[in-house]
Order: C-alpha cells, then sequence, then structure tokens
C-alpha cells in the first residue's frame, strides 16, 4: 500500500530535502548518450558512484544480480543504481535468446551521482540499491523534465553538456519525490518525511542545527509524548534523535569549513557550540578528522 504524504507536511519535507541536498553537495553528470540497434548487450561494472538510465528512444530491459528479474524500460523510464551496483543491459530479457531483427533504435542517457560532502548520507542510505520511475505512471512535472532531458540529448548546440547536467540534477531530485510517493515501504530518512509528526521534528533540526535541542523539545514540536517520540525516531530513521541531529551538524560543519569567510570559532557558535575546543572534540568524534584537515582539505592523507 502507498503511503500518500500528507498536504500540511508538504513544506516541511521540501525544507529537509533541499538543506540535506544542498548540504552533501548532490554531483550529477550525464556521460553518455548511447544507441543501440538490433540485438545488443552491455555490461555496467560497479562503480564507486550512483548510476542511471534514462530511456530517450525504443526501450531496453535491465538485469542484475540485485533484480529479481530482468526490468523493462520504454521511453521515458529512468532506472537508478544509487550504489552504482553491477548490472546489464541489453535489447532483450534473455541477451543470449535469438530475437529477430529490426530497424527499432534505442537510445539512452547514462550518467553518475553522487553526494561530495559528509560521512552519513540519509539519503542514500535510506534508498533502495536500485528503483524506476516509470514515466506513464509519474507526475506530469517529471514527464515534463524528462522530456526536456530527452530533446536537449539531441541539441548540438554550445552549452548542451552543462544544460543536461542540471536538468538530470533536477530529474534525480523529483526521482526521489517520486520514489517515496510510490515505494510501499520507504525506508530511514524517506519514510520519516511520509509521517507528519517526525517531518516536523526534521525541518526544525535541519533548519536550526545549532539549537539546543533536547528529545523534549523536539518531541513537542512532533506532539508526542517523549518516550513515543524517541522510539518513533529511532525505530524509522535508524538513528536516535540526537545521533542524527549530530550527523547533521557535523556535515552542516563540513560545508561551512569550506567557506573561509568563517572561522572555525564563528561556525562552533553558528553550530551550538559553547567553546571552539568542545566543538573541535566533537567534529573529530564524530567525523574521524579535525576540521582544520577538512577546511585544508587533507582529510585523506595518511
Amino acid at each position: 500500500m502507498n503511503l500518500p504524504v500528507p498536504t500540511s507536511a508538504t513544506s516541511d519535507i521540501d525544507a529537509v530535502l533541499e538543506s540535506v541536498l544542498s548540504s552533501y553537495q548532490l554531483r550529477v553528470e550525464i556521460t553518455a548518450n548511447v544507441r543501440y540497434c538490433g540485438t545488443w548487450f552491455e555490461r555496467e561494472p560497479s562503480t564507486r558512484y550512483g548510476q542511471f538510465h534514462l530511456v530517450t528512444e525504443g526501450e531496453c530491459w535491465v538485469g542484475g544480480d540485485a533484480l529479481h528479474a530482468p526490468e523493462h524500460l520504454v521511453r521515458g523510464d529512468l532506472i537508478v543504481f544509487p550504489t552504482g551496483i553491477r548490472h546489464s543491459l541489453s535489447s532483450g530479457p534473455d541477451a543470449s535468446a535469438p530475437r529477430p531483427e529490426t530497424d527499432a533504435d534505442t537510445a539512452m542517457l547514462c550518467g553518475e551521482l553522487e553526494f561530495v560532502m559528509g560521512t552519513h548520507n540519509p539519503i542514500f542510505s535510506a534508498l533502495p540499491s536500485w528503483f524506476i520511475v516509470r514515466g506513464a505512471d509519474s507526475s506530469d512535472a517529471f514527464r515534463q523534465l524528462a522530456q526536456m532531458l530527452i530533446d536537449t540529448s539531441t541539441d548540438q548546440r554550445w552549452g548542451r553538456q552543462m544544460v543536461q547536467n542540471k536538468l538530470a540534477d533536477s530529474l534525480f531530485t523529483m526521482a526521489i519525490c517520486e520514489y517515496v510517493r510510490s515505494a510501499g515501504e520507504p525506508r530511514g530518512l524517506l519514510a520519516a518525511l511520509t509521517d507528519v509528526r517526525l517531518s516536523k521534528a526534521l525541518a526544525a533540526m535541519h533548519e536550526r542545527p545549532g539549537e539546543e535541542w533536547t528529545i523534549q523539545s523536539l518531541a513537542q514540536i512532533a506532539g508526542m509524548s517523549r518516550t513515543a517520540f524517541a522510539e518513533l525516531f529511532a525505530q524509522t530513521v535508524g538513528l536516535p534523535p540526537i545521533q542524527y541531529l549530530a550527523h547533521w551538524r557535523a556535515t552542516e560543519a563540513r560545508r561551512l569549513l569550506k567557506n573561509r569567510r568563517f572561522s572555525v570559532a564563528a561556525i562552533a557558535e553558528m553550530l551550538g557550540y559553547r567553546s571552539e575546543a568542545a566543538f573541535r572534540r566533537f567534529f573529530k568524534r564524530v567525523e574521524g578528522v579535525g576540521p582544520g584537515k577538512v577546511r585544508a582539505g587533507h582529510e585523506h592523507d595518511d
């Protein structure tokens, strides 16, 4: 059964998604505009990036160990592999079986996606290993955006790549919303956003991460008892509320540290820490590196 998102929670959901996508700095890039004819088969290896394919013409089949059976895609369908798992693309459900010759072509836009900031990404951890947004079942807005991306695939004017990447970025954001709308059992952060009580508390944390939040104050915003809120939040999101808040503060800190207009002391104050030393201890505990290394870009140095 699909879980409807209450209309009253729409602004809270938008606020949380916007803050997550901006702070984790989503990168979406079209990497190939491919065309096939006749009988064909492509094996896509696993990658450290997420992958996606938008069918722009014709049809194809997608298979792989994570899929129970090959999935049939037609023009306007989008399949996303958030963690870049191995999969295959082919002209038929059984790539080894002979198929009648046909003049029909298949074309698709393929790309990569990743969040370049943070170590605890609540969006990717809430998504399944793969999901499909069917053009025929999606919202008008998704179909229109997908059509714009399809139209640019044959545009030879200067700047096409940049336009495609921006459109693909928006399409992935809408794909997440389409997934939440149609998924029988969303999980993690995405499941929490379908609950009007949890979405209110999440919106407050994301909007004001430096506030001195407690389970009691968050429960009041959610309109629940302290115990019921703590249990529902942990069960749904997968983390206790205060632990989720700590990860969110660390992610905001990473974003702010990239902006040298803010001193470490100023960032500490913005995020609710009484001293720079306390903030440094917190950041090192959650992220495993000090804020100085992140600011200098040396966080991956041995």
